[in-house]
């Protein structure tokens, strides 16, 4: 049984965590524990989305979540296939509520797409967008990895100059807004967290 202590871990870190030790298994019994109800909550859907049986118990404040994964047939084996996805993140947070709170949702999201098995073909930054590609150290790092994976960071250029930040890109390049929207029109999906 492997273990995972997700103690302490804000979302989406205990989800992520049980994802990678699932990851480095072809079957067995791994032990989640975590200290709140919603990440208690979060990891059981997730088992149940991949089809993972699990159960769950409290030991005081802690939930334990028994996770079993069974290897597939070789003819059940499901491939991921990579859709022409495009993301559009046209602020530097994300949601309208408090601005702190919406600057750490951002951040996790697109931390949470590094860690993910498909990719976006594309992220596409415009309006305060162009902070996190630019001057955000905290999501630059993130960034430059999903590049590395082959993700294309594209920046609008017009909000670079408003934003008088065109010589502070820090990851992915320059783009204008006939390329936003013929990239738009082009994809399968759009998503705009």
């Amino acid at each position: 049984m492997i273990k995972v202590n997700a103690i302490g871990q804000t979302c989406p870190m205990p989800v992520i965590m049980t994802k990678n030790a699932l990851k480095n298994i072809s079957e067995g019994i791994i032990e989640v524990s975590v200290d709140n109800q919603i990440s208690k909550e979060n990891i059981e859907k997730f088992s149940k989305e991949m089809g993972y049986s699990f159960s769950s118990r409290n030991e005081g404040d802690i939930f334990l979540i028994i996770i079993e994964k069974k290897s597939l047939p070789l003819n059940k084996v499901v491939e991921v296939e990579n859709d022409d996805v495009v993301i559009i993140i046209a602020s530097d947070k994300m949601g309208d509520g408090d601005s702190a709170l919406g600057e750490t949702l951002m951040k996790g999201f697109i931390y949470t797409l590094t860690e993910m098995e498909t990719l976006p073909k594309s992220i596409l930054f415009y309006n305060r967008g162009v902070f996190l590609t630019a001057s955000n150290e905290s999501t630059m790092k993130d960034l430059k990895t999903l590049e590395e994976r082959g993700v294309e960071i594209l920046s609008c250029g017009a909000c670079l100059n408003f934003y008088h930040l065109e010589t502070s890109l820090g990851t992915g390049s320059v783009t204008n807004m006939y390329s936003i929207i013929d990239k738009q029109m082009k994809a399968k999906k759009v998503i705009r967290p």
